[in-house]
């Protein structure tokens, strides 16, 4: 560690939402020579892909639902996990503490108030989320994913951060990958998840909603899709009666390398999933899950279908026939479906992870940046080196 070194908190949820990137922060931060530690609950604690070097410290944390008369349980639970953080910040002396949404933040977020210590939260939607809402008037910073984002009051304007979402390094190092050649008569290969959980409802309408497309496309195709395991064999057989060639399995491994290859996307439309269709490039046709918080899944949708790099469909109108109607449209032309994944790439944000390290290293050390603050840019491409007003599309590898 260098002279210069601080420590940090990291406080989130335990879904790979709320903590990836929190990772992602993380790993950036202990390459710059700070200690990081994390706040979770027990399944953040033990989630798949946690960096070695960051110690998760499990603290209660309430729930408050729509029932009242649990709120006193989730209270006090609140109120244990505050007493546990300060005792762990007296110990770490930690610059800032930075939220990424999830119950398991709030106490950690209230005890570094409590004791003065800087503050930063990190909304993944378009939707400010419930636990970000309520702290959005006590932190110092709040970082978005978005330039647009529901349920953020203006009067906070003045410290929103435009820094994107972080991605993986294997997602984010096809970024200045040429998009696979897709011609007249080349393999069309559609990639097709649901999420960590899978969505029944592609299982249902992809493999019909593709059997129904002219036979100059369909003859091409190359299937790659996620099911829930329930459902693995009825879709083989669905694939297997249409003749269309398809790798199925509950879970890819290497989910940089099947997006690589992939010329079109179908799927749910969580901040991840999105961030990764930006930062590769893309073309998507995204179902947003319906019974999202305060359906910040469509909300997500927003930048990337107005620029031209998705289409999307509600969940009740994602039928075979509608389906096949906008993959037809997408991919008429090979030119049609490369330039909507070029606008899906000029809507990625690939500095996110530094740009959001750059904003908590302003606490405790340099003053705090300015060259991504919304308020006074109010541009997507911010903290891209593109000034505020202008929409120029960006160039990628051909």
């Amino acid at each position: 560690m260098t002279a210069s070194s601080r420590h940090f908190v990291l406080a989130a949820g335990g879904t790979g939402g709320h903590l990836t990137p929190a990772f992602a922060l993380a790993h950036k931060l202990e390459r710059r020579g700070h200690h990081v530690a994390l706040i979770t609950d027990e399944r953040g604690a033990a989630i798949p892909g946690k960096p070695d070097f960051l110690t998760a410290h499990v603290l209660p944390a309430g729930r408050f639902g729509k029932n009242p008369l649990r709120w006193p349980k989730a209270i006090a639970a609140v109120q244990k996990g505050k007493a546990m953080s300060r005792r762990l910040f007296e110990s770490f002396g930690p610059s800032a503490v930075i939220g990424f949404g999830g119950y398991p933040a709030m106490p950690a977020l209230f005890g570094a108030q409590a004791m003065n210590i800087p503050t930063v939260i990190h909304e993944q939607n378009a939707v400010l989320g419930r636990v970000n809402r309520l702290m959005a008037g006590r932190v110092d910073a709040i970082a978005t994913a978005y330039p647009e984002v529901d349920r953020l009051k203006d009067k906070h304007a003045d410290k929103v951060h435009l820094v994107g979402n972080p991605v993986r390094p294997g997602v984010l190092s096809l970024r200045e990958e040429p998009f696979p050649a897709f011609t007249e008569d080349g393999l069309f290969r559609v990639l097709v998840t649901g999420g960590s959980q899978g969505a029944r409802v592609l299982s249902e309408v992809v493999p019909d909603g593709l059997s129904m497309l002219p036979t100059a496309l369909r003859s091409r195709l190359q299937v790659t899709q996620q099911c829930r395991p329930e459902d693995l064999e009825a879709v083989r057989e669905r694939y297997a009666n249409h003749g269309i060639p398809a790798e199925l399995a509950t879970y890819f491994e290497d989910m940089a390398a099947t997006l690589a290859d992939a010329h079109l996307f179908i799927g749910r439309a969580g901040a991840s999933t999105i961030a990764e269709l930006t930062a590769v490039g893309r073309p998507a046709i995204l179902v947003p899950l319906p019974i999202a918080t305060d359906d910040h899944q469509a909300a997500n949708t927003r930048e990337i279908v107005r620029a031209g790099g998705a289409r999307s469909i509600r969940q009740t109108k994602f039928e075979a026939k509608e389906l096949a109607k906008q993959i037809q449209a997408m991919a008429q032309r090979p030119d049609t479906l490369a330039t909507a994944a070029h606008a899906a790439w000029n809507c990625g944000r690939p500095k996110a992870a530094s740009d959001l390290a750059d904003l908590v290293e302003g606490f405790g050390g340099a003053d705090m940046m300015d060259v991504i603050r919304v308020g006074e840019n109010n541009a997507r491409g911010a903290s891209q080196g593109v000034e505020a007003g202008q929409g120029a599309a960006r160039e990628r590898p051909e």
